[in-house]
Formats: structure tokens, sequence, C-alpha cells
């Protein structure tokens, strides 16, 4: 199975793109993993809100092909400890998921269009974080859930 995390726009502070690298790196040691920044035209900022978040999604949506398996990080979503979402990727490779896609969207969420494609949802906290840092926590959680399934000692119970 491959892993393709999608972010709109690029990470923007070279600490938190090196800390993210960081764990990327790792995770594609392990598994097929990729990350891949949308650039979202500066254009799209004077757009009203709903019109942004169509745009936004239409963007989104031309990377993603018809067999993917598409998972939102969304605040409405599923909330898993980090052994409950690596027995989730887990149990997505074992059902023959070819492509595992997640998807963080802009400031103001996903377009209609979004969540109709969308399989799930996940939310990584109740609270609200900016872009950066989602990018940040979701890369190592990706990569501590990757470490779970393959046994390896990074996570500790």
């Amino acid at each position: 199975m491959n892993i393709l995390v999608i972010h709109l726009a690029k990470t923007q502070d070279k600490c938190v793109y090196q800390w993210i690298q960081k764990y990327v790196e790792r995770s594609k040691k392990m598994f097929s993993v990729e990350y891949k920044e949308v650039d979202v035209p500066k254009k799209f900022s004077k757009l009203p809100v709903n019109e942004l978040k169509k745009r936004e999604g239409e963007l989104i949506l031309k990377n993603l092909q018809a067999s993917d398996y598409v998972v939102l990080l969304d605040e409405k979503g599923k909330k898993f400890s980090s052994v409950e979402f690596a027995e989730y990727i887990a149990k997505k490779m074992s059902a023959s998921v070819k492509r595992l896609v997640f998807v963080t969207g802009g400031a103001y969420g996903f377009s209609e269009e979004m969540y109709k494609r969308a399989h799930d949802k996940i939310s990584l906290s109740p609270m609200t974080f900016s872009h950066q840092v989602v990018r940040l926590v979701f890369a190592e959680q990706l990569y501590r859930a990757l470490t779970i399934i393959k046994g390896l000692p990074y996570h500790n119970e």
C-alpha cells in the first residue's frame, strides 16, 4: 500500500519544514510514503469562503485517483489514540487499499465535493491548530503508527 499526504500550500516555517522532513524520511524507510504540497494561487485569498473552499477542493481532487481511499484531517472526524491509528492503517493495508490518501484542508476546511469524495475523516485533536502545526503533528503520528505496525521501539505503552 502507498500512502500519500496532501497539504494545501507550502510549509512556510523552515524549522517546521525540517521537522516534517525528518519524519517523512524516517517513514519512507518503512513504507511507500509521499508528501505533496499543492500550490494555491494568491488570488484565491480574495474569494468568498465557499468559493475558496470549492477552488481548493478542485486543486486537491486533481491529485486523486479514482481508486484512492481518501481520509480528510477534519476537526469533526474520528479521534484515535496512536495505537488505534496504527490499527486503522493496518486494516487498510489488509483490506488491499492501493493508495491511502490523507488530506489537510485550507483554513476554512473542505468543500462539499471533498466531503463527498472522502471515505473517512480523522481528527488530531478537539483543539484548533495552525496548519503548520497540524502538518508536523500528523507527520509524527504517521511515523509513530508505522513504527507500531512494524513493531519498532519508538512508541511506549
